[in-house]
């Protein structure tokens, strides 16, 4: 029978139109989400340019991501604008007040608090070793633990990236689609984490101070979300040559990386990062830091520059969406190590000639460096700065605490009428230099070859050796003791610089009526009795402050004396004992003493940190303010 004639469609017609509007209605589809038309084929379209992304989403979950950190950091800031007010308070009440008149800022103003510091702020994330490193066998050791509360953060960040990674179309029946929108997601998401890595990286990071959040824990951050970037980074290429592999074979795959700049730049780019990944594992990064930073700077280099390759090379007209991603990341990177070459210029440089540094071995293995400042520098306590030094390893530099600065003024050679006159007419900012003094131990690589040099320059020359040096900074310092009516600060080995810049501080605003502080408790551990010939200078001008006895208490611990004779002291002051100290009942004394609000502030070897963070979560059980303040280089 004719159907036509019937008015009826023909099958077969029918069929093939049925097929052309499936086609259309797939074409339709991938040109709504790329703008651009795709062939025919159900692999090649999926493996180049932005067929089968979903750019929609991909922007939708960049924002999120964004927010989500931005509103971290506003509620970091709000909380920290609430504790400077209500530290400022403090000093301006307490001021004025004797130790035993501060029992309103002794005891907390908030019952739960103490039991957030002692469970979640201060806690690390199991038992107690937190800076403690975990070591594998004597030539190797990992990192560190994060606490409890960074772990928290970091396991929202975590969460966060594998929701957005893995909330896909997985109804599509097609494959290769779905590893095209994973291209897309992995790779915008690796994108868009180097934003916040590359700023975090960054010694001149403004958030440090806005925050009064530490380098180390924007560090722990960086590393963190550098291997996030990384693992994503790896599936945007994965998911890219499965479905290559599936059209054109690994012949296809090799032929496209050797020939076409867009998947070549990338493939380099994988590269670099794959291996930045390797290199920073944490034995490897120990084993070999001064070599892993340089080549880690150089590596991260080749990343952007092969991401902005990538991005611009795309057939996308205009290049792919996140290119101006990529410029910034560039642009944050170049404006930070620029910054960092300006400072360190500005520093050490001016008419009156270059920074040099005299350095003095002492005993116990370590070196006491003096630096001549060409101009005035503002330094304030519990502030570090980067060393480099003429002739030993001068491309490397480390951090360093700042245990002691003076500044010189014109008039230093004129004989004045009396002494206190010459004091009361200076301002510091009319200086003309600065002298800072650091104390380095020698450890391997930089750090020994310093002290080598210096203790061979001693053995031949009798004296101490000068050479031309440069520092790079100062930086942190944001922690303000001035506040608190009682100080303990513990300190382990080198770790006295920290501390002796606190010291002399909180003394002079004691007898200047401009600090609430009216004990201070020095804890010193040292391995030795010679050790403690590396802060004497320091320590005689500390011991000599008006008043000083008033405030300051010393308890100095030798672990191993050669002799019972080293450890006696006959001032109530400055005490001196064998053997560690019991930290936890040391810290109990010094609470039921307590004059005001408490902090206890450590600098020194990880299981010292965590012996005092462990004592401080202890005693929170007793209700009074008692505040932890760790100074680290994780690293």
């Amino acid at each position: 029978m004719d159907l036509q004639h019937r008015g009826l469609p023909d099958p077969g017609l029918t069929i093939a139109t049925a097929s052309l509007q499936l086609r259309d209605a797939a074409s339709t589809t991938i040109e709504s989400q790329t703008g651009t038309a795709a062939p025919s084929s159900t692999i090649s379209p999926y493996s180049t340019g932005l067929n089968g992304v979903n750019q929609p989403i991909n922007m939708l979950f960049t924002d999120m991501l964004w927010w989500s950190l931005g509103i971290v950091g506003l509620v970091v800031l709000l909380i920290r604008i609430g504790e400077l007010a209500w530290a400022k308070l403090r000093l301006v009440t307490a001021m004025s007040l004797p130790g035993d008149k501060q029992e309103f800022w002794k005891r907390t103003q908030w019952h739960r608090m103490p039991g957030l510091k002692r469970g979640l702020i201060y806690a690390p994330l199991w038992n107690k070793r937190h800076n403690r490193e975990i070591r594998l066998s004597s030539a190797a050791n990992m990192g560190t633990l994060p606490s409890r509360f960074h772990a928290l953060i970091l396991l929202g960040y975590l969460a966060s990236n594998i929701a957005y990674m893995f909330i896909l179309d997985w109804r599509t029946q097609n494959k290769y689609a779905l590893c095209a929108e994973i291209r897309g997601r992995s790779g915008t998401l690796s994108l868009v984490n180097m934003v916040p890595l590359i700023i975090f990286a960054g010694r001149n990071n403004p958030l440090i101070g806005l925050l009064n959040v530490s380098f180390d824990t924007y560090n722990l951050l960086h590393r963190w979300m550098g291997r996030v970037s990384v693992l994503e980074v790896i599936i945007h290429f994965l998911a890219w040559a499965v479905v290559q592999v599936a059209d054109d074979g690994w012949a296809g795959v090799w032929r496209r990386i050797l020939h076409e700049r867009f998947i070549s730049s990338g493939t380099i780019g994988v590269a670099a990062m794959a291996l930045m990944l390797v290199l920073a594992f944490s034995p490897v990064r120990h084993a070999f830091y001064e070599t892993f930073v340089n080549i880690h700077i150089v590596l991260a280099l080749i990343a952007f520059i092969c991401t902005w390759v990538h991005c611009i090379s795309a057939s996308v007209h205009g290049g792919l969406p996140q290119t101006p991603w990529i410029l910034a990341i560039m642009a944050l990177w170049l404006a930070e190590r620029s910054a960092r070459m300006l400072r360190l210029a500005y520093v050490n440089w001016s008419t009156r000639g270059f920074t040099e540094a005299i350095v003095e071995p002492v005993p116990g293995e370590a070196c006491r460096v003096t630096m001549h400042l060409p101009r005035f520098v503002d330094v304030k306590p519990g502030q570090h700065a980067y060393l480099r030094f003429a002739g030993v390893n001068c491309w490397e530099n480390h951090p360093f605490s700042i245990a002691w600065f003076e500044h010189t003024y014109r008039d230093d050679d004129v004989l004045p009428i009396s002494e206190k006159d010459k004091t009361a007419a200076r301002n510091p900012r009319d200086a003309i230099g600065t002298t800072v003094s650091f104390l380095i131990g020698a450890h391997t690589g930089f750090t020994r070859k310093l002290y080598n040099k210096a203790a061979a320059a001693r053995e031949s020359q009798s004296r101490a050796i000068s050479m031309r040096a440069a520092l790079e900074g100062p930086y942190a310092g944001h922690h303000s003791l001035d506040s608190y009516g009682h100080c303990v600060l513990f300190a382990g080995a080198t770790g006295i610089t920290h501390q002796i810049s606190y010291l002399r501080h909180l003394i002079g605003g004691y007898n200047a009526g401009t600090a609430a502080t009216r004990r201070v408790t020095l804890v010193w551990i040292v391995r030795d009795y010679e050790v403690l010939e590396w802060a004497r200078p320091w320590m005689d001008k500390i011991l000599k402050l008006p008043n000083r006895k008033e405030v300051l208490q010393i308890r100095l611990f030798v672990t191993r004396p050669k002799a019972a004779s080293q450890v006696v002291s006959n001032s109530t002051t400055v005490q001196m004992f064998p053997g560690r100290p019991n930290i936890p009942m040391l810290l109990a004394k010094e609470v039921g003493e307590q004059m005001g609000a408490m902090c206890v502030s450590v600098c020194g070897p990880g299981g010292l940190a965590d012996d005092v963070r462990d004592a401080v979560r202890k005693v929170q059980a007793h209700r009074t303010v008692v505040d932890f303040v760790e100074e680290s280089f994780t690293w």
